[in-house]
């Protein structure tokens, strides 16, 4: 490692990454919190993570490392413990030829480098990484399992074998040090750790189950200690407010938790099930921050389509998908995006996901008639440009979105449908005036999110004559022998051969002759059209695309391809790991 100290901020105006006014924005943003100025640059907006690290790596003269791309040594993470990794924001990565190579998220502390020179006793390489793929890594090879486990044993020995009474249960519930705190705690730590969006709390019959939704999988341990499970439910209910005498009805509400300066807004539902009460928890950490339209995985031309969508003055556009496909991730992009001191932004939302600047936000409440169509109507009467509807629910709804977007404002809003073409004729379905449809719709994204493999344990795999076959029916020519990757499973990727999800999309962009089709409501020839459009790239052929760079598995191509018309052409597989 050079021993050179970099004056960053100068180094960047310099280098025509920042302009010298978003400097001194910075370093006056710096002094109230504290913050490094790199932190604070990305935080502000003026300099992507990556292409900040990048740029440092270049000045320093040493490696930028992406991690999740890299193969970290499970032998050489041991070598600093986790309170010193935590501490110093760093990990070993690797260990060769009487040497040590490490990732930091800050290089140029060179008071800390000397720390980790002093512990490790070993020459050291110095590389730069983004600091939440260090955090993700350690936490990964500090997984809380066993934590988990010890905790749930202790608090099956503080109840007892007796049967308890609820308000004896209430007190042992109740303090922040009692252990179903404490076993809760460990199974939010956890989740953040996997990144999972959401928690499962089952009893059964003679077990309790806590499973973890990663990477849209569900993740399951097994515990014996059955009995806990009421206190786990008494407790989330004290931490919700709902009423804990009520086993018979389901409950829902919502609370908040700190986990490792991570701030988690957690919606729970309870159900009755045979053998208790079934939990449910939605999390939303809100520390994550919205992504950047340019960090959703879009390809240079397809981010370009969307971009010139959202600079129209008017009209609508739409983000399809099932259900856990990333439609709120986008959505909160391009609002991210549009945001500024010369728009008005509303959203009307169920639930309100996260916070945004500047952007009038609106949680409907069906209860007291506050739903989607009667918010629409007011937020109408209070000028916007800017309007995200959170969903299409129905014919009302529809219709105000659609004459909202004729008149002057543009509206972003979600459909449930499987691809970007049905979703245009969906509108009509619903009851829309197709005329309306037509002179407001502008375009639609639909997407998918597909798992990664894991790269400490993908392995080629190439395709058989069947899949060879199916692959060139999709592409419509012969194609030479292809190889794909396919994890195996290790314990980076907790045995199921992926690890991290990215999104696939595919963007219709209506032009005239599918507006004068859709205006007539002729779906054959607005199907044809539409597939005949130049700047039309299916979701299969976009997952197909990453599966050929190794970025995910033949596997993931076939269940996307499931959902999508294709599915007639796709070949009978064996059932493999997913």
């Amino acid at each position: 490692m050079l021993r050179k100290k970099i004056r960053l901020g100068d180094l960047l105006v310099e280098g025509s990454v920042i302009t010298e006014a978003q400097l001194m924005d910075a370093l006056k943003q710096q002094k109230s919190t504290g913050q490094r100025l790199g932190t604070t640059l990305v935080n502000l907006g003026y300099v992507g993570e990556e292409q900040l690290l990048r740029f440092l790596a270049q000045q320093l003269e040493i490696d930028y490392i992406d991690l999740p791309n890299f193969k970290i040594s499970q032998h050489a993470v041991t070598k600093l413990s986790e309170i010193q990794a935590r501490r110093f924001r760093t990990l070993v990565i690797d260990e060769k030829d009487n040497s040590y190579l490490i990732a930091m998220a800050d290089p140029t502390d060179l008071n800390r480098y000397d720390q980790i020179q002093s512990i490790l006793q070993k020459p050291v390489t110095v590389t730069v990484a983004k600091e939440s793929d260090i955090i993700r890594n350690i936490d990964l090879f500090y997984r809380k399992t066993n934590e988990i486990s010890s905790l749930a044993e202790e608090l099956q020995d503080e109840l007892g074998s007796d049967e308890f009474e609820l308000p004896t249960l209430a007190d042992t519930t109740d303090s922040d040090e009692a252990p179903v705190a404490k076993l809760l705690q460990s199974v939010f730590e956890e989740a953040v750790q996997l990144q999972a969006s959401d928690v499962h709390i089952e009893p059964d019959q003679d077990v309790l189950r806590i499973r973890l939704r990663v990477d849209g999988s569900l993740q399951e341990q097994v515990m014996k200690e059955k009995r806990i499970a009421p206190a786990l439910v008494l407790r989330l209910k004290l931490m919700c407010g709902l009423d804990i005498s009520e086993k018979r009805k389901p409950q829902d509400g919502r609370f908040n938790v700190k986990v490792r300066g991570h701030n988690v807004d957690v919606r729970l539902s309870t159900m009755p099930v045979q053998h208790g009460e079934s939990v449910v928890m939605r999390l939303l950490d809100q520390t994550s921050g919205i992504l950047r339209l340019s960090e959703l995985g879009m390809s240079e031309n397809l981010l370009n389509q969307f971009r010139q969508l959202l600079r129209s003055q008017h009209g609508m556009i739409l983000v399809t998908g099932p259900t856990g496909s990333g439609k709120t991730t986008t959505l909160y992009s391009a609002l991210s995006e549009l945001n500024s001191s010369d728009k008005k932004i509303i959203t009307i939302e169920d639930p309100v996901e996260y916070y945004l600047s500047r952007v009038n936000q609106v949680q409907v409440n069906a209860k007291i008639g506050l739903d989607f169509s009667r918010v629409l109507r007011a937020v109408l009467r209070q000028d916007p440009d800017v309007v995200l509807v959170g969903e299409m629910r129905d014919q009302e709804t529809a219709e105000i979105g659609l004459r909202a977007a004729m008149t002057g404002h543009l509206v972003l809003s979600t459909l449930h449908t499987n691809d970007s073409i049905s979703s245009a004729l969906r509108l009509a379905d619903m009851g829309a005036e197709p005329y309306l449809v037509a002179s407001a719709l502008r375009g639609i994204v639909a997407q998918r999110l597909v798992k990664r493999n894991c790269t400490y344990c993908a392995k080629d795999h190439k395709a058989n004559p069947q899949e060879h076959a199916w692959l060139e029916s999709i592409k419509g020519d012969k194609i030479a022998e292809v190889t794909f990757k396919q994890g195996e499973g290790c314990s980076q990727c907790n045995n199921t051969g992926y690890r991290g999800r990215i999104a696939i999309h595919e963007m219709l962009v209506l032009d005239d002759s599918m507006l004068s089709a859709l205006r007539r409501h002729n779906v054959d020839e607005f199907t044809k059209v539409a597939k005949e459009s130049p700047l039309f790239t299916p979701l299969l052929d976009s997952v197909l695309s990453l599966a050929l760079k190794g970025v995910t598995s033949l596997e993931e191509v076939y269940r996307i391809g499931e959902t999508v018309e294709q599915t007639d052409l796709l070949p009978a597989v064996e059932e493999t790991k997913s």
